[in-house]
């Protein structure tokens, strides 16, 4: 009467007390020694026409609520039946057909066996020749209304249930009633759970390491806050680290990460931006010939001027210096990426203070060491300008100037031998003398104050163009001469820039490393402890966790401890618990 009367006021409480429906379920827990170990869950009939306080909709909202909890393929179904309706019509074994096509979860009852018709039974039915049911049809006699309302006994009510049942299917009356139906649910559900059995004892161990790692993560509480707070700046910086020398405990495989994008940085994307860069891009030969003419001065040129090689070349190498400084900034940002990514596991996540503190003095550090390795990187190509190495042991085109000098001064002689002087660029004259000069003197006399007085020479004087703006002295055809000279300092320059390309390409690198990386790393743990390991409270503060995280601690404490109850259930459970 107790249950009856807890279930009767829950049920108004959700439902109301007009035949109303909710999906909220009422769970009561029953403790006796004479009741199996069981869980049961009582769905609302199947309602066609709403009564009450019901909706229109009354019919489609109790299916869809049966075939939620029936579509659970751990789930028994239990179809009830009345004996004096045809069990093939039913809508009971209708859902349960269409929850569990195959049968292995589908068990019939069929009730009301002292109320069908006289001169016919349920025989069949019971004995599976109407519809054969997978798991079996059990018969059962439950209480009438007048014995519900006598308040009939559950044990005088199974009593009379299988006097009825013997007297009644004396042949297969073992094999029904309440009694029956109880053991038989049992035995269903531990042959169920010995069925997945494996793959049950498999997912929970998956799942009680992931919320062990997980409440690890989360944390303990916070009780000795300068030992947690030295505890977590000591694995942010090994993790630091070991990002960028790629030895972390979780290696991506869909994206460089870490050092590995560094490592990228430097050998391709700086690299291929120097390889771009071509020696003689902006250098015409018009350029060449000005810086030579404008190298030798007021006198022509007796051989080509190395100075002019050194202007041009060192106006090519400063080009090397605009890549290189980029790459220091592309490092710098891969490694705030870093920071970053450190700042966001589960131990520095769950104090959001300290995550932010971390950020902020480790993205100090590096900004910090920005203009340093930026002014060591712009050193090193400003060393290269400071001195072009002509005897450089991989400038071996620098011997061209010599032999091409050599083949003309032996042209020359061979010429002079044969008394065959020829006009050009090759005689005496224009190897030491300029390539013009003035055929014509003019004297130009100032006006006086009596008047003009006209010179004999005024004509040729006008003949004279006004000299501007020099930029295109050549506007004529080169000479072999000229075409030699600009050919030399093109190889020249073609092949010394190489050269400080090479140094360039591997010395930046190495400097960024040295000056940057490396010496990140090595200070970062001290640099985190002397800026955030201060007094006492200032630890405390620093350490305050934030809610969200105390709450999922909690939430995965309680799963876990559910999952290991679950595993120790399920080691127990033993071939002799099945019930024959």
């Amino acid at each position: 009467m107790e249950v009856k009367e807890e279930i009767t006021r829950e049920t108004d409480r959700l439902a109301g007390t007009n035949k109303a429906i909710d999906k909220e379920p009422i769970t009561l827990r029953v403790f006796a020694s004479n009741v199996f170990t069981l869980t049961l869950v009582d769905l609302p009939g199947l309602t066609k026409i709403p009564l009450g306080d019901q909706p229109d909709d009354i019919e489609q909202q109790v299916t869809d609520l049966v075939l939620e909890y029936i579509s659970n393929p751990n789930s028994i179904i239990l179809t009830v039946t009345a004996a004096n309706t045809d069990i093939a019509t039913t809508e009971a074994i209708k859902l349960a057909n269409q929850a569990d096509p195959d049968g292995a979860r589908t068990l019939a009852v069929v009730t009301k066996l002292d109320l069908m018709d006289r001169g016919t039974d349920a025989h069949d039915v019971l004995t599976n020749q109407v519809i054969d049911v997978r798991l079996g049809i059990v018969g059962a006699v439950n209480r009438s209304q007048e014995d519900i309302n006598n308040n009939k006994s559950i044990e005088d009510a199974v009593k009379d249930e299988m006097q009825f049942l013997h007297k009644k299917y004396p042949a297969i009356a073992h094999r029904h009633g309440t009694r029956f139906l109880g053991k038989r649910l049992q035995q269903l559900l531990l042959e169920h759970i010995k069925k997945c059995l494996p793959d049950l004892r498999l997912r929970i161990n998956l799942l009680l390491a992931q919320y062990q790692d997980l409440v690890t993560c989360y944390g303990q509480q916070v009780d000795d806050h300068p030992k947690i707070l030295l505890q977590t700046i000591s694995k942010f910086a090994t993790d630091f680290c070991s990002t960028i020398e790629g030895t972390g405990h979780s290696i991506l495989t869909t994206e460089l990460c870490g050092g590995s994008r560094i490592c990228f940085i430097y050998h391709e994307v700086f690299a291929n931006a120097l390889i771009g860069l071509s020696a003689l891009d902006g250098l015409s030969q018009l350029d060449i010939l000005t810086a030579i003419r404008n190298a030798t001065g007021t006198r022509p040129a007796l051989f080509v001027p190395e100075v002019a090689f050194e202007l041009l070349a060192k106006k090519q190498i400063e080009r090397l210096l605009s890549p290189s400084l980029r790459c220091v900034n592309l490092v710098h940002e891969e490694m705030l990426k870093i920071v970053h990514s450190c700042g966001k596991v589960p131990e520095i996540d769950r104090f959001p203070r300290l995550q932010e503190s971390i950020t902020d003095t480790v993205t100090t550090l590096l900004k910090s060491r920005l203009p340093v390795t930026n002014n060591m990187v712009t050193n090193l190509v400003h060393i290269e300008l400071a001195y072009i190495n002509t005897r450089h042991p991989d400038f071996t085109d620098f011997n061209l100037v010599d032999k091409l000098l050599t083949n003309r001064i032996e042209n020359f002689n061979q010429r002079v031998k044969r008394h065959q002087p020829e006009h050009g660029d090759d005689n005496p004259s224009s190897l030491l003398s300029s390539r013009s000069s003035l055929r014509h003197l003019a004297v130009e006399r100032s006006p006086s104050s009596s008047g003009s007085v006209h010179s004999p020479m005024q004509s040729e004087v006008n003949l004279l163009p006004e000299v501007g703006s020099v930029t295109n002295m050549y506007g004529r055809e080169q000479t072999d001469r000229e075409q030699m000279e600009v050919n030399v300092i093109r190889k020249l320059i073609e092949s010394y820039f190489n050269i400080v390309r090479k140094s360039i390409q591997d010395s930046i690198p190495k400097s960024i490393m040295h000056f940057l990386v490396n010496f990140t790393c090595s200070n970062l743990y001290s640099e985190l402890v002397q800026k955030l390991y201060k007094n006492s409270d200032e630890c405390k503060s620093i350490l305050q966790e934030s809610q969200d995280i105390a709450n999922r601690r909690v939430e995965a404490q309680q799963m876990l401890t559910c999952l290991q109850e679950a595993n120790q259930i399920i080691g127990e459970i033993r071939e002799t618990y099945i019930i024959n």
